[in-house]
C-alpha cells in the first residue's frame, strides 16, 4: 500500500496549483516505474478522498495516473472516513498495490487505521503542511498482518523537503 498527499494547492479554489498539475502529471512515470527493493510496484488500485467544495485535490492528483494506467479511483470515502477505508481495503477485492491519496491532515489518522504507527513513519507524528513529496510504503503479508512500513521521500521534484 502507497500512501500521497494531494498534490500543491492554489492560493484559493478547490484544484490544483501549476505547481500541483506539475506534480500529477510527473507522478505518472513516477508509479509507472515504481519499484522496491528491487520489487515493481505497479499501482493497480487507485483511492482518493471524495471531493468536496473546497478540495478536489487528492482525485486531481492522481487522475493522470488513473488514466495512464486505465484504472478508476474509488473516491466513496471523505477524508475523515479513514477507518471506513481500512476496513474496506481489508474486507473488500482490490489489487496488492494500492495507490491512495488523501489530505495531509488526516494522513496520520489513515495510516493508524491501516496498522501502521505514525509517530515513527511520519517526523513528529504528523505530515507538515508544506511537504508533498513522501510517500508512506506500508506491507502487509498473506494474511494481512502488517510486515513493514517506511517512508520514501520521492525523486526530487521542485520545491520539495
Amino acid at each position: 500500500m502507497m500512501i500521497i498527499r494531494h498534490a500543491e494547492k492554489p492560493e484559493s479554489g478547490a484544484g490544483l496549483a501549476p505547481e500541483g498539475v506539475a506534480r500529477a502529471q510527473a507522478y505518472v512515470g513516477y508509479f509507472e516505474h515504481f519499484t522496491l527493493d528491487g520489487e515493481p510496484m505497479v499501482p493497480n488500485a487507485l483511492y482518493a478522498t471524495a471531493d468536496s467544495p473546497s478540495s478536489m485535490r487528492p482525485r486531481l492528483t492522481i487522475t493522470p495516473l488513473s488514466r495512464a494506467l486505465g484504472l478508476p479511483i474509488d473516491d466513496r470515502f471523505t477524508d475523515k472516513q479513514t477507518r471506513e477505508l481500512a476496513e474496506s481495503l481489508r474486507t473488500d477485492p482490490h489489487g496488492d498495490h494500492v495507490l491512495i491519496a488523501w489530505h495531509h491532515g488526516e494522513l496520520p489518522k489513515l495510516v493508524r487505521d491501516l496498522g501502521g504507527d505514525p509517530t515513527t513513519l511520519i517526523p513528529g507524528g504528523k505530515w507538515p503542511s508544506q511537504v508533498f513529496g513522501w510517500v508512506v510504503v506500508l506491507r502487509y503479508d498473506h494474511r494481512g498482518r502488517l510486515v513493514s512500513s517506511q517512508l520514501i521521500h520521492e525523486h526530487r521534484m521542485p520545491d520539495d523537503r
